[in-house]
């Protein structure tokens, strides 16, 4: 029976909208990212190994890419609070360490990435906090050439060594004894009998270098010492170098001490001398990828670069080739250095770089050989348009296939705003823009309409000649759509839901489709980058770098912060966002910068014109400081008010028209703002005021306090999303009215009380501080994991239950449906939406509150909207098994009867209650797509009332659309147009035949 209870509703709801095979890829899309590779370690930076391209990602990915087109060969996503530390491949496989200290090691296939091997090697909760929190984390593989197996070393925590045969059996493990206290080690080399581990050891003013050795095969400690070293901090790169000598692995280890360069090679017994490098300065030393070739690189203080090598043979360490001035200039950039070695094993140097001169990348490789003691340095020029995608950040080089000439040279390039692009000698082979796995803010907009863009691009300054030249042109045209409206109407081969936005992609112009489901949708990137994907096809439309103007010259990066559509397709200007963003500079300063761009094109509409070659968008400095809140006015400039951290409000644009509306829209402006004072947070209701004593700006001043209590932190305050009302009440099954409280002011808080483990949902009335609701659920592990949406009189919250409340209950995941209405119950009605704020009748509410239990964890909410908000609006969630899926409002209506409906009821569609939300894959949205770590969903109305627009952001891109209450506005595909128009037609027939007939009949019975 409960199954019989389930099915009910749901054989309801998939009846409203489900997704057929054959719509898959037409009306939706889906863009599977990695995010962009973490490049500031060795450990986790992107490596070429075969045809594969591995890293690991700022999203906490671990990923293979196919290094001919780009595709993702596989990928591995980690947990939040199981960060990827360290990776290494090896042969056939790709190993991993993540979590805190590096507590898991994982190995996966390299063709499938297929899980291999799972193993804790210690406990998170037992991990050391280091920064980076890489330090003191390492990964190798070595390989028994006799045995025909490989095994595992890893160094964790920074003070423990882990050996584990290819199973993942642990052979043994060396903890240290002072157990990171004075001695930290951040190196691990192993030969076939020895495994050398190399650190920093703490003294009174400095830090010196420390080493100890183990045996490989049972983990016994051979030696541990200091080596005399002065080493101003645990940061100060030392690097450890390695060089093959017949079976055994010669090791030295290198450091600066007041610019001069020392050397020790380490024996298992550590008995040496300290080497040092007479009469050159230098400034820092690196490990560019040819350390396990004896290679590393020096840069002089001058600015020069020494490729440094070490000769196991001979014991001794020299420069092998000096690349002239490597340091940046206004001529030039920093340059990149990275080593490869060629098939043959010969080390090869790349050095890539921007030059200011030739306005292009330069590509120089370093061609060593060893064996006959030579050198030789070539290279070559490649379009990099670095106004488009900014600064080369890394540099991944594959040196297997280099030749003489270049051709089938190989790298790959991470840029400063999240772009991997793979080059083959001086022509890019594919690009993946990765920034997009970090939206920050995403908007719909609006396209104009095919008529409308053609008609613009003539009808300016056109004359009366032009203009009938222009006529008679489209009168050419006039047979032609005759024809083709004639063809329409016989065969019914009108626009569909799933051929409108298909036939609309493949035109060059930006319009729209028939139902406006073709639309810009505008995404701005936490790495300082803007773009305009086509809603149709996922494709990007244009991109534009955000400048930082001032912040340029001592570094700094772009936060958006919110994103507006100030001018749509109904105004002159055409579609036009506004981006408000947070400049944090590195020496610690905070603006706030507007960048106004044109939604169709992405050109500065600051600028008033577009500029050849385009340069990086050079925002407005709005405001010289933080941003408190901002907000946008409903008027007809659309004016973007801001406050500052001192509650001045400041306008955009700051024009006498502007002004005078935002005066007059000043008295009916209420906001809520978080006040932080240590130990005690309060909500502060604030309206806006001229006190000319204070400021020449509108300054916001406090009317009321919600004071919470101690301890209680706000995490968000989230405003109700607004759209049109189509109706005011429900209608019962008894024709009494339930009308819907409909309080323009009302404002979601969500906040977490530490001591009692809980999260508090509040839905507070912003004029006079009012709680309508207020809620306090579990926080499990002091986690508010709350997500909430609050739309017309409608809230809906998710949390986690973990505690058993009751008898029958237990834990699991609950969404609860709270509605609002007017008065006692039916038929009592106050006009909310008319109503002041400060009289008493707001509080005259009555709540429907109702709790549902999920299957799986929430990520995101948010509910549809259409254009006239007649369609029902669904609920859209993103779970945690990586899919999005619609929950029908009727199943989350709190009014659901706990016993069989009674006929009233069912008059109301109202169906029998269940605690468990059934999951259906008919009402999976995404269906086998999987859009993972998903932190938005953006809905948008198109020109159809039925349908819905949704935008899914995280890790991946999703969109597609939905139908709550069906298509009922658009004639189905399979309609029969035809067979409509041949039965009028011989409708019609039949009336021209019979109407003689009949006139004849009448007038013979009026004789006779």
């Amino acid at each position: 029976m409960r199954c019989l209870r389930q099915l009910l509703p749901v054989s309801l709801a998939v009846t409203v909208w489900a997704l057929h095979e054959s719509d898959v890829g037409v009306v939706d899309w889906n863009t599977k990212l990695i995010g962009v590779p973490l490049h500031g370690s060795p450990h986790t930076a992107p490596v070429f190994h075969r045809d594969y391209i591995l890293t690991a990602t700022s999203n906490n990915v671990l990923a293979a890419l196919n290094a001919t087109d780009g595709s993702i060969v596989w990928r591995s996503i980690y947990d939040v609070g199981d960060p990827i530390m360290a990776f290494s491949h090896h042969d056939d496989s790709v190993s991993s360490l993540s979590g805190p200290g590096g507590s898991t090691l994982r190995t996966y296939d390299l063709e499938t990435g297929h899980l291999i091997l799972e193993k804790q090697l210690h406990s998170p909760g037992d991990a050391r906090v280091h920064e980076p929190q890489n330090l003191g984390i390492s990964l190798l593989r070595s390989t028994n050439h006799s045995l025909n197996s490989t095994a595992y070393f890893a160094l964790t925590n920074g003070d423990s060594v882990t050996h584990l045969d290819e199973t993942g059996d642990i052979v043994w493990t060396w903890n240290s004894p002072d157990q990171g206290s004075m001695i930290l080690y951040s190196h691990i080399i192993v030969d076939p009998s020895t495994v050398y581990l190399l650190g920093f050891a703490k003294s009174f003013a400095s830090y010196t270098l420390h080493v100890t050795t183990l045996t490989a095969t049972t983990g016994q400690l051979i030696a541990s010492v200091n080596i005399p070293a002065n080493i101003k901090d645990e940061r100060t790169k030392f690097v450890a170098v390695s060089s093959q000598t017949g079976p055994t692995v010669a090791i030295c280890v290198n450091w600066l001490e007041d610019g001069a360069l020392k050397a020790a090679v380490l024996t298992p017994e550590l008995k040496g001398q300290v080497m040092a490098l007479p009469g050159i300065k230098y400034d820092r030393i690196s490990d560019f990828g040819l350390s396990t070739n004896g290679q590393f690189l020096a840069i002089k203080e001058g600015g020069a670069a020494h490729v440094m090598h070490f000769d196991a043979n001979a014991s001794s360490l020299q420069p092998i080739w000096e690349f002239g001035d490597v340091a940046q200039s206004e001529t030039q950039s920093d340059s990149h250095f990275v080593g490869s070695l060629s098939r043959d094993g010969e080390p090869r140097v790349a050095r890539v770089y921007w030059s200011n001169t030739y306005h292009s990348a330069i590509h120089q490789t370093l061609a060593i050989h060893l064996s006959e003691g030579k050198a030789s340095v070539s290279g070559f020029a490649f379009p990099f348009q670095t106004l488009d995608h900014g600064v080369i950040w890394h540099v991944a080089f594959d040196a297997s296939n280099t030749n003489e000439t270049h051709e089938n040279t190989r790298m790959l390039l991470i840029t400063t705003t999240g772009s991997m692009q793979f080059w083959q000698h001086d022509k890019m082979q594919w690009i993946r823009e990765e920034a997009l796995a970090s939206i920050q803010v995403a908007e719909f907009v609006e396209l104009p309409e095919k008529k409308v863009v053609m008609s613009h691009a003539v009808v300016d300054e056109e004359g009366y000649f032009e203009r009938l030249q222009r006529q008679l042109s489209d009168a050419r045209n006039l047979p032609q759509y005759l024809a083709n409206f004639a063809r329409r109407f016989a065969t019914g081969s009108y626009a569909t839901v799933t051929t409108s936005t298909a036939s609309s992609s493949d035109e060059d112009t930006l319009t729209r489709d028939a139902f406006g489901f073709r639309q810009i949708i505008v995404a701005a990137t936490s790495y300082g980058k803007i773009f305009g994907i086509d809603s149709s096809n996922g494709r990007i439309l244009w991109s534009r770098v955000l400048g930082l103007g001032w912040a340029a010259k001592v570094g700094g990066r772009i936060v958006p912060t919110k994103i507006f559509v100030t001018r749509t397709v109904s105004d002159p200007e055409g579609p036009q966002i506004v981006l408000v963003t947070q400049r944090v500079a590195d020496n610690s300063l905070v603006d706030t910068v507007l960048f106004h761009v044109n939604a169709l094109t992405g050109d500065d509409v600051i600028e008033g014109h577009q500029s050849f070659p385009r340069v990086a968008l050079q925002g407005l400095d709005a405001v010289m400081g933080p941003l408190v809140d901002v907000f946008m006015l409903p008027n007809k400039n659309r004016t973007v008010v801001m406050l500052d951290e001192y509650l001045q409000a400041r306008i955009y644009p700051d024009t006498p028209s502007a002004q005078a509306e935002f005066e007059s829209f000043a008295p009916f402006i209420h906001l809520a703002l978080r006040a932080d004072i240590p130990d005690r947070r309060q909500i502060l209701g604030h309206q806006l005021a001229l006190n000319l004593d204070l400021s020449q700006f509108l300054v916001a001043y406090p009317t009321w306090t919600l004071s919470l209590p101690q301890k209680e932190e706000i995490h968000a305050v989230i405003p109700n999303t607004r759209g049109p009302i189509a109706s005011i009440g429900k209608v019962l099954g008894n024709r009494k009215t339930l009308y819907k409280y409909l309080n323009p002011h009302l404002t979601l808080v969500l906040t977490s009380f530490s001591p009692s483990s809980t999260c508090g949902i509040y839905v507070l009335d912003v004029v006079k501080g009012s709680v309508i609701y207020h809620a306090s659920v579990p926080a499990p592990g002091g986690v508010c994991d709350v997500q909430a949406t609050l739309t017309e009189n409608w809230l809906v919250y998710y949390y986690f239950d973990d505690e058993f409340s009751g008898t029958g209950q237990s834990k699991g995941y609950r969404v609860v449906s709270v509605e609002f209405y007017e008065g006692d119950g039916p038929d009592d009605k106050t006009k909310s939406s008319e109503l002041s704020s400060y009289s008493n009748e707001t509080l005259h509410i009555s709540t429907y509150e109702q709790s549902f239990i999920m299957p799986h964890g929430i990520t995101a909410i948010s509910s549809t909207s259409t254009k006239f908000g007649v369609s029902t609006k669904d609920i859209i969630v993103a779970n945690r098994k990586n899919s999005i899926q619609s929950i029908p409002r009727r199943m989350l209506n709190p009014r659901r009867p706990k016993h069989k409906p009674t006929s009233e009821e069912q008059e109301e569609m109202l169906v029998q209650y269940d605690a468990v939300l059934p999951e259906d894959a008919r009402l999976v949205l995404s269906h086998n797509y999987e859009v993972a770590n998903v932190r938005r969903i953006v809905t948008s109305p198109s020109l159809l009332e039925s349908t819905s627009l949704v935008f899914v952001y995280g890790l991946d891109l999703f969109f597609t659309r939905i139908a709550p209450s069906g298509t009922f506005d658009v004639l189905s595909e399979n309609f029969n147009k035809v067979q409509l128009v041949l039965t009028v037609a011989g409708l019609g027939i039949a009336i021209m035949v019979t109407k003689p007939m009949v006139r004849r009949k009448r007038l013979r019975e009026r004789w006779y």
